[in-house]
């Protein structure tokens, strides 16, 4: 079984990263780049994951994924999130339905 913890301990060092030498990490020079730059590579990373997915290769599906996630948490982080805040938001939809979720929305 894979360790699911994997997310604590990615979003544990993406916050210590923020103020990190942008000289010395990739996360830090992102994070000093700031949000566009961030919201940037999510879009790529989104792109990249739909055109390997129309490739139909599943190794490289698993990486570009890999590479959303990672991107994301970073997003993640910028905005002072962690990956717990998104497992807990995915734990409230747990057993509802989409329709209904989506309906319970505030506009």
């Amino acid at each position: 079984m894979i360790d699911s913890s994997i997310l604590q301990r990615l979003g544990e060092t993406l916050a210590a990263r923020k103020s990190a030498d942008p000289a010395s990490s990739y996360v830090a020079g992102l994070m000093a780049k700031g949000e566009d730059a961030i919201l940037r590579k999510v879009a790529e990373e989104s792109a990249e994951t739909l055109l390997a997915s129309k490739e139909g290769d599943k190794l490289h599906v698993v990486r570009e994924v890999a590479d959303l996630w990672f991107h994301s948490m970073v997003l993640l982080a910028w905005h002072g999130l962690t990956p717990g805040d998104v497992l807990a938001e995915l734990q409230r939809r747990e057993g509802v339905s989409g329709v209904a979720e989506k309906a319970s929305r505030k506009p």
